[in-house]
C-alpha cells in the first residue's frame, strides 16, 4: 500500500518532468509560423481560365431501353454487341435534344467501355458533325454510389471512434482542403513542387495531429518526430532522384502534365513521395509516442532507456508490417504498367532498372528509409518527456 502511494505522486503530478514539452513547443512554435508565413507567400494565384475547352461538355441521362441487332462484322472488343442506347437526358434543355428529352446513341464497345442495362445512369458527350449532332456514352454515373460509401465510412468512424472519430473526419477535411487548395494549384501555377509538398505537409502535420491526437505532450513528440523524419525523406528523394536521373515521364498523363501545363515533373515526382510519406509517417510517430506514454503508466518503475527499448521493440514490429504496405500499396497502385513492363521486357534485371518501376523502388525505399528514423527519434524524445532521465 505504501509503495503504490509513493509511486503515485510522480506519475499524476509530473505529467512533464523533463520539460521537454515546453521545449518541444519552443521548437514547433516557430517551425508554425514559419510554415503559415510560407503558405501566405507560396499561395497561388487564381488559375486562369484556359483557352477553348479542355475536354468535350458532358450530359447525364439514365438509359430507358436497349435495341440489340446483328454485328455486321466482328468486333474486336464486343462490350454491348451492335445496337442502340435510348437515353433520356436529365436536363431536356440541352443543345440538340429532342423536346421530350430522350436522344439515341450508338451501344459503346472498345476497351474500358460502360455495360449497358436499362436504368443505368450514365454519361454522355456530344460531337457536331456535317450530318448534324452525335452522341455517345462514355462512362456510368456514380455519384449516388460514392456517397453511399462515404456515407458509410463517416458512420462505422465515429461508431467506433466516437469523439476522436469526429475529430479524424474534420482533420482529413483540413487535409483535403490543404491539398485542393494550396497544393495542387500552387503547383500547376508554377511554384517548385517540393517546396510545396514540404510546406503543405508540415501545414497538415502541425494541425491534423493536434487536432487529432489533443494538446499533449505525446502529440508534440508526434510531430517533432513527424516533421524529422519528413525533412530527412525530401533529402534523400532529392538525392536518389538525381542520382538516378529520374524525370517523372513516365506515360501520357505525365507527358501531358509536363507539356501543357508545364510543370516540373521531377519536383512533382519529389512532392508525391513526400506527401505519400506523411500517410504513414504520422501513424509511426502518434503509435511511438502513445505506445510511450502507455508503457509510462503501466510501469512507473521503468526508466526513460527502460522505456525507449520497450517501445522500440514496439516500432520494430510495426516497421516491419509497415514496409510491406508501402511496397504493395505503390505495387497496387501501378500493376498495370508494371505487368506490361514485364510483358514487354527479357530478364529482371531490364524491368527493375526501367523508369516506371524505378521510381516505384524509389518511393517505397525512401519512403522506407524515412520511417526507420523516425522510430527511434520518435521514441527517444517520448520516453525523456515520460521520465526526464535516462
Amino acid at each position: 500500500m505504501g509503495a503504490h502511494h509513493s509511486h503515485q505522486p510522480r506519475h499524476s503530478s509530473a505529467e512533464d518532468p523533463s520539460g521537454l514539452h515546453r521545449l518541444a513547443l519552443l521548437i514547433i512554435a516557430p517551425l508554425a509560423v514559419l510554415t503559415l508565413v510560407a503558405m501566405v507567400w507560396l499561395w497561388p494565384d487564381p488559375l486562369p481560365t484556359p483557352d477553348g475547352q479542355s475536354r468535350l461538355p458532358e450530359v447525364t441521362g439514365t438509359v430507358t431501353g436497349l435495341e440489340r441487332v446483328a454485328c455486321e462484322e466482328e468486333l474486336p472488343d464486343e462490350v454491348n454487341g451492335c445496337g442502340t442506347a435510348y437515353v433520356a437526358l436529365d436536363d431536356d434543355s440541352v443543345q440538340g435534344v429532342p423536346r421530350d428529352g430522350e436522344l439515341e446513341a450508338p451501344l459503346p464497345n472498345g476497351p474500358g467501355a460502360p455495360q449497358l442495362a436499362e436504368g443505368d445512369g450514365v454519361i454522355l458527350i456530344s460531337t457536331e458533325t456535317p450530318d448534324g449532332i452525335t452522341w455517345a456514352v462514355v462512362d456510368h454515373q456514380r455519384g449516388s454510389q460514392l456517397w453511399m460509401l462515404a456515407l458509410a465510412f463517416v458512420v462505422a468512424l465515429v461508431a467506433f471512434g466516437r469523439l476522436r472519430g469526429v475529430t479524424a473526419l474534420v482533420g482529413l477535411g483540413v487535409t483535403f482542403l490543404v491539398l485542393v487548395l494550396f497544393v495542387v494549384p500552387a503547383i500547376l501555377g508554377g511554384d517548385p513542387p517540393l517546396l510545396i509538398a514540404i510546406v503543405g505537409s508540415a501545414a497538415v502535420a502541425l494541425t491534423v495531429l493536434y487536432l487529432t491526437h489533443g494538446f499533449t505532450p505525446s502529440t508534440s513528440v508526434a510531430v517533432l518526430g513527424t516533421l524529422a523524419a519528413l525533412a530527412l525523406t525530401g533529402l534523400l528523394s532529392a538525392l536518389a532522384v538525381a542520382t538516378m536521373h529520374l524525370t517523372g515521364f513516365t506515360d501520357d498523363l505525365s507527358a501531358a502534365l509536363g507539356q501543357t501545363y508545364a510543370v516540373n515533373m521531377e519536383g512533382l515526382l519529389l512532392a508525391g513521395i513526400v506527401i505519400g510519406s506523411l500517410g504513414v509517417l504520422d501513424d509511426v510517430t502518434v503509435t511511438q509516442a502513445a505506445t510511450v506514454a502507455e508503457l509510462s503508466r503501466a510501469n512507473p518503475e521503468y526508466r526513460g532507456r527502460d522505456l525507449y527499448r520497450a517501445g522500440s521493440r514496439v516500432g520494430r514490429s510495426h516497421i516491419a508490417s509497415v514496409v510491406n504496405t508501402i511496397v504493395l500499396a505503390y505495387a497496387g497502385s501501378s500493376l498495370p504498367l508494371l505487368i506490361l513492363i514485364v510483358a514487354n521486357n527479357d530478364g529482371l534485371g531490364n524491368v527493375l532498372t526501367d523508369q516506371i518501376v524505378a521510381q516505384e523502388i524509389v518511393r517505397s525505399l525512401v519512403a522506407t528509409i524515412g520511417l526507420v528514423a523516425a522510430v527511434p527519434v520518435t521514441t527517444a524524445l517520448a520516453a525523456l518527456s515520460a521520465r526526464g532521465r535516462w
